[in-house]
């Protein structure tokens, strides 16, 4: 008996003594911050980086457990991020990681899927959804341990076309309005392409050839008169907002009258400013129940994260830090719930996080961060898309985007919600 006391204060006594990084909880985070992304990348990563430096300040980690997050900026290089994953797995053994772009997401799916690691990713592609792979779509596979806070890139498109068939409707237009699908030949800009023009047919529009056009800043006075000549009413733009800019810009100039659409990743304040008058009355989703600074709830919570990278809290910050703050608290909180009902954080238990709330909020971001419901066969988090429009009344070059906002020269105007309903067939597409 003497011995076995003796044994069992040896290893608490090891234990004790074990490092501090031995203790914490290690965590993946890729961030595109140099690459063709980073315009959106950068606010986004951020939101997740301060979200997550705030748990470990004022909330001791997880259970008492730091974090221990490991930020890779991989320059939006799927080979990078995939060779990434690699040593996360294997030096590190993170047990979650944060992600970003499509090209990566999709092809770290078999990965994540034989590792068992939860990866929430800044992709909103709608194959990520199909968790069981029941969709029976050729080329997806069952993601089920992929997540993402938000609508699909799809979804969001569906939601707009709606409001797109509601809007000529409404403006008396007569005859089928012409839908035309604009961005890179890229897994991100495509993720949605074949969905809108789907619906877009069944809605009665007349479905335009695509316009393709990087995903860099260019001049692409070119695609502008093509989609003048085409006759276009509505048009995608499927890039992050640096190279939506530029079309912006030609189309202005060209004097195409269309009414743009910008994916999630499309149109933020920052664009606005960038952009001027050529981006008022651009139509986007915003993942978000609030924009930066509206008084609700939660917004005192994500000012106070905002301080842990801006600690004079003078900092405007857009929509996509807001969204990367709420998409790190779904994994925190999922964390949480594996420490609660176990103590062990390990990567199923985390992934077992994501099914045991309903109307999903995390706690202390009420208000800001929009209801999320996921089954362990369907991971499309919501149904509900925020349609918002950029609304700039006047030059943008002479202040930054805190004073523009402030003067009211741009505005993130909300137009109206679209919940779209779970149909079985939109799962994985």
């Amino acid at each position: 008996m003497k011995v076995k006391h003796l044994l069992m204060g040896a290893v608490a006594a090891m234990a004790a003594a074990l490092p501090a990084a031995a203790q914490r909880i290690p965590v993946g985070h890729l961030m595109d911050n140099s690459g063709a992304t980073s315009d959106v990348g950068v606010p986004y990563g951020q939101g997740v980086a301060d979200a997550l430096q705030w748990v470990n300040r004022t909330r001791n980690g997880i259970n008492g457990r730091q974090l221990d997050v490991s930020g890779f900026d991989y320059g939006y290089a799927a080979p990078r991020a995939v060779s990434q994953y690699q040593a996360w797995t294997g030096r590190q053994r993170v047990v979650a990681i944060q992600g970003w772009g499509t090209a990566d997401t999709e092809a770290l799916v078999r990965f994540v899927t034989r590792d068992r690691i939860p990866y929430i990713s800044g992709s909103y592609a709608a194959t990520l959804t199909d968790a069981a792979g029941r969709s029976g779509r050729q080329g997806v596979e069952a993601a089920p341990f992929n997540f993402f806070y938000g609508p699909s890139y799809s979804d969001a498109l569906r939601a707009m076309l709606q409001w797109a068939a509601q809007d000529w409707r409404a403006r008396g237009q007569q005859g089928r309005p012409k839908y035309v699908h604009m961005g890179a030949n890229h897994p991100y800009p495509n993720s949605p392409k074949e969905a809108g023009e789907t619906l877009a047919r069944e809605l009665g529009f007349d479905v335009l050839p695509a316009i393709q056009f990087a995903l860099t800043p260019g001049d692409y006075t070119a695609q502008c008169l093509t989609l003048r000549n085409g006759g276009a009413n509505y048009a995608y733009l499927g890039n992050t907002a640096g190279s939506n800019i530029s079309v912006l810009r030609a189309c202005q100039t060209a004097g195409v009258n269309v009414q743009f659409m910008g994916n999630v990743w499309g149109m933020d304040e920052n664009a606005m400013k960038a952009a001027g008058t050529a981006a008022n009355g651009v139509v986007f989703p915003v993942r978000t129940g609030a924009v930066w600074g509206q008084d609700v709830q939660g917004m005192r919570t994500v000012r106070e994260i905002s301080r842990v990278s801006d600690s004079a809290g003078t900092a405007y910050r857009p929509v996509h830090y807001l969204a990367g703050i709420c998409s790190a608290m779904l994994m925190v909180e999922a964390m949480e719930h594996a420490a609660a009902n176990g103590g062990q954080v390990a990567s199923e238990r985390i992934r077992e996080g994501f099914y045991a709330r309903q109307n999903w909020v995390p706690r202390g971001f009420e208000g800001v961060c929009n209801p999320s419901n996921f089954a362990p066969d369907d991971h499309r988090g919501t149904l509900r898309v925020g349609i918002y429009r950029a609304v700039v009344s006047g030059n943008t070059s002479a202040g930054s985007v805190a004073e523009l906002v402030q003067a009211g020269t741009i505005k993130v105007e909300p137009v109206t919600v679209v919940e779209l309903d779970r149909r079985r067939d939109w799962l994985g597409w």
